[in-house]
């Protein structure tokens, strides 16, 4: 039987470079000159540091750019609550969406269920699996997800014949 995976991953490296790539931009920018704007990365949670709020959204946007010329989708940053830390300083936690959630993997499967194609969708953990009798009604599934689910991105893996 056909297989394959509906996922969202993340590659945690390009995270790391892109971070890099933000740092070493802040620190060479001359309207940043004297302030501790930084980013500061704990596995799939990033810091943002500014003095203010508006410099605070300005290495947000250099963030975004830098995660989006090394392919990252931006779709999956949960920006938190920006919080005071220190006289005018603030910071912001982002949090990068990995794996699917339960709430998404429901709709997925609920949505192919709607559909009435010939195959079955079964969650396991951060994984959704979609087996069909035929490679076409599978393509014509990531079809459907694709257009019913643009708010997160999704990868399709591990297509078997």
């Amino acid at each position: 039987m056909p297989t394959f995976d509906i996922v969202s991953e993340v590659d945690k490296q390009e995270i790391r470079n892109a971070v890099e790539q933000v740092n070493k931009e802040v620190s060479t920018r001359f309207d940043f000159k004297g302030s501790d704007a930084r980013v500061e990365q704990a596995d799939y949670q990033l810091t943002m540091y500014a003095d203010d709020e508006f410099k605070l959204e300005q290495v947000s946007d250099i963030l975004v750019v830098k995660l989006t010329k090394r392919n990252v989708d931006v779709r999956c940053l949960d920006k938190g609550q920006v919080e005071k830390i220190s006289g005018n300083k603030v910071k912001q936690v982002v949090t990068v969406k990995t794996g699917l959630e339960t709430e998404l993997a429901k709709k997925i499967v609920k949505y192919i269920k709607d559909s009435k194609l010939k195959v079955q969708a079964s969650i396991q953990g951060n994984v959704v699996r979609i087996t069909g009798a035929k490679k076409d009604v599978l393509q014509e599934t990531i079809r459907l997800i694709k257009k019913t689910i643009d708010n997160f991105p999704l990868q399709f893996q591990n297509f078997r014949d």
